[in-house]
């Protein structure tokens, strides 16, 4: 067992090397995972475009994504190569509406410069579009062909809230990027956005009229403002606002019609930009000051994905513990497909990718790694088997309660072989692990070999992961059931959810940890204020005051939404909800980790709840990791996290 000497909790990570915690190679004879994202089929529904890349062997190594193009009909991959820079990641792909070509993003780890590259739908004739210093992402070919991009010019950092965020040094604000929709034309950007507007996500509008695009966007601070972003339309520089949502209801994945007479969107309590979850709304453009229409009010579920499928609108979404697919708009939404395992285009939240009536996305599950699956909801075909091999690395079982009148759900992790000397009279320990959001949830995908839950897991632990109230997945009420009360009615949940598992499986309630990153990260430091229930914890990137962090975070405008007013205006709803209040009944002992440049939840609320615990003697250590932003996202750095955390709760609950 590794113990934490008390001299390194302020020094960076690397200080205690990963090395010393991870042998330097897995074994010669484990077969490496194989990973898939970005999953974009073309218009004629013959060729699957996704980004690859294989998991290292070396620990600490980080993947490099290739694009690849597969024949749907069972021809061979083609990685396209790009010898002038091997080790370039590809993002955003695009394909053009006849689909003889595809169009992305190439980039150097590290280098500001983008290249925008185009390749034939084999993937040769690899051609450079445009070399650019900034940001770009998004791209999307328009009817005439012409291809649309989001760039920064001189972006100073990565957009998004989740990246690292910039020094602050100089005049604050002097400088804000701004992110604006620009067509690709001989190798330069004709800007269509107006300089003043970062826009965050934009559709085609087509038949040749105006607006050209249908977008969303917010003045100001691009990372500040999503929460109060609008609905724009935009043509040759200039926005008109279509439409203007509640503070409650933010907006994700714009999509109009094929006939361009409607947009329909995304709209509900979200957390962060990317992380879509709400009810699908349709919004008549030909009508001026038009109200959108919810088409899904009431669905007990949260439509997270969203296009169209031919003339049909299909939403993706968590229903419970499934992926469900569903056609909306013509009357009540039809359920198509609900599966047991997760389709998405590579991320945590169900999606896809379609040409007509056929789809394509990335499956997976706890105990299955993902492969890539092509045809229609319900009779899907596997189109890839690099992954086969890949073990099971947890039991996995849905288990579902009742909390103060909701139906609540969770995810129970159990190893697949128990280390020897865990269990005692019969029982095992158990590791909370409350995901962040709050507007999110947690969903069946595949352990990676060096993950935090595989760490957990290998080291004895069942592990329980509860979606509470304030999770997606049972509604919009059920995702509003958290707001302007924090930490209260979700902990209730939670706490209920360890006892429905406990009559189900053999858990130690004398050794119970919690952990969470994010608004985890907040729980767990709530947690620990509101009951002794748990013996360790580990909070990552938490939150310990919440006025306090409303004047430090770069991200203000997602506090009003939930908190209902500003911390100006309401300070007790913030003080509620806050663990430092409360943080002389802490005894829980603490591990506690950040990183140095998190624009969301900064170090200073880090440093603020060590201080405390350390003042008032509770165990507790800090690590803030250099250069990490909202995530940690140097391997090194999050297998050191995971190595760290496994040891404070192997020192605590001596399993």
């Amino acid at each position: 067992m590794i113990r934490l000497s008390p001299h390194l909790s302020l020094l960076p990570a690397l200080l205690l090397s990963p090395l010393l915690l991870f042998p330097l190679t897995a074994r010669a004879d484990a077969p490496l995972l194989r990973d898939f994202s970005a999953v974009s089929l073309s218009p004629d529904g013959h060729v699957l475009a996704a980004l690859e890349g294989n998991e290292s062997a070396v620990p600490g190594r980080r993947v490099i994504r290739h694009l690849v193009l597969r024949a749907v009909s069972g021809g061979r991959a083609v990685t396209v190569a790009t010898p002038d820079c091997p080790e370039c990641d590809a993002t955003s792909p695009a394909w053009s509406r006849d689909g003889t070509h595809v169009a992305f993003v190439l980039r150097k780890h590290g280098d500001s410069l983008r290249r925008i590259m185009q390749v034939d739908a084999f993937g040769g004739a690899l051609t450079t579009l445009l070399s650019f210093d900034g940001a770009v992402q998004d791209l999307r070919f328009g009817p005439d062909g012409t291809l649309a991009v989001l760039a920064i010019a001189g972006a100073r950092r990565d957009p998004g809230a989740l990246e690292a965020g910039a020094p602050q040094t100089g005049e604050i604000d002097a400088q804000v990027d701004e992110q604006r929709i620009a067509l690709v034309r001989n190798g330069r950007l004709d800007w269509q956005s107006p300089a003043d507007l970062y826009v965050y996500e934009y559709d085609w509008r087509p038949g040749g009229v105006v607006p050209r695009f249908v977008g969303t966007a917010a003045h100001g601070n691009g990372d500040e403002n999503w929460w109060r972003a609008r609905l724009y339309g935009f043509a040759n520089g200039a926005a008109t606002e279509l439409y203007a949502p509640p503070l409650d209801k933010q907006l994700g994945e714009p999509r109009v019609a094929p006939d361009g007479r409607s947009v329909a969107f995304i709209g509900g309590l979200m957390s962060d930009f990317g992380f879509f979850g709400g009810d699908v709304f349709s919004l008549d453009l030909e009508a001026p000051g038009a109200t959108p229409r919810d088409l899904t009010r009431g669905l007990p579920a949260t439509v997270t994905g969203l296009s169209w499928c031919g003339s049909d609108l299909v939403g993706a979404g968590i229903a419970g513990a499934r992926t469900a697919f569903w056609t909306v708009g013509r009357g009540a939404p039809k359920l198509l497909d609900a599966e047991d395992d997760l389709l998405s285009t590579g991320g945590g939240e169900p999606n896809f990718s379609c040409a007509g009536a056929r789809m394509a996305a990335v499956r997976q599950s706890f105990t299955r790694a993902p492969a890539l699956v092509v045809g229609a909801p319900g009779a899907w075909t596997v189109l890839t088997h690099d992954n086969d091999a890949m073990p099971a690395n947890a039991v996995a079982r849905s288990v579902a309660w009742r909390s103060d009148g909701f139906d609540v759900q969770g995810w129970l992790l159990s190893p697949v072989t128990r280390k020897p000397g865990v269990e005692r009279n019969g029982k095992v320990p158990m590791i909370v692990d409350i995901h962040g959001g709050p507007s999110s949830a947690v969903t069946p995908r595949y352990l990676r070999a060096r993950s935090f839950n595989k760490s957990v897991l290998d080291a004895g632990y069942d592990l329980f992961l509860p979606n509470p109230r304030g999770s997606y997945g049972q509604g919009e009420a059920f995702t509003h059931a958290n707001r302007r009360d924090f930490g209260h009615g979700d902990l209730r949940d939670i706490l209920r959810g360890v006892d429905a598992v406990e009559k189900i499986a053999p858990v130690d309630d004398s050794r119970l940890g919690v952990t969470g990153y994010s608004y985890g990260g907040f729980m767990t430091m709530w947690a620990v204020t509101q009951t002794d229930r748990f013996k360790a914890a580990v909070a990552g990137g938490g939150i310990a005051n919440w006025q306090s962090y409303y004047g430090q975070n770069g991200i203000d405008g997602w506090m009003p939404p939930f908190f209902g007013a500003t911390v100006y205006d309401d300070p007790a709803a913030y003080a509620k909800s806050s663990p430092i209040v409360f943080i002389k009944h802490v005894r829980t002992p603490t591990f506690i980790y950040v990183g140095a440049n998190d624009e969301e939840c900064p170090p200073a609320q880090s440093l603020e709840f060590y201080h405390a615990l350390r003042t008032l003697g509770v165990p507790t250590r800090l690590v803030i990791y250099p250069g990490e932003g909202h995530g940690i996202r140097n391997p090194q750095h999050a297998e050191d996290a995971a190595a760290r955390s496994v040891a404070w709760f192997n020192q605590y609950l001596s399993p």
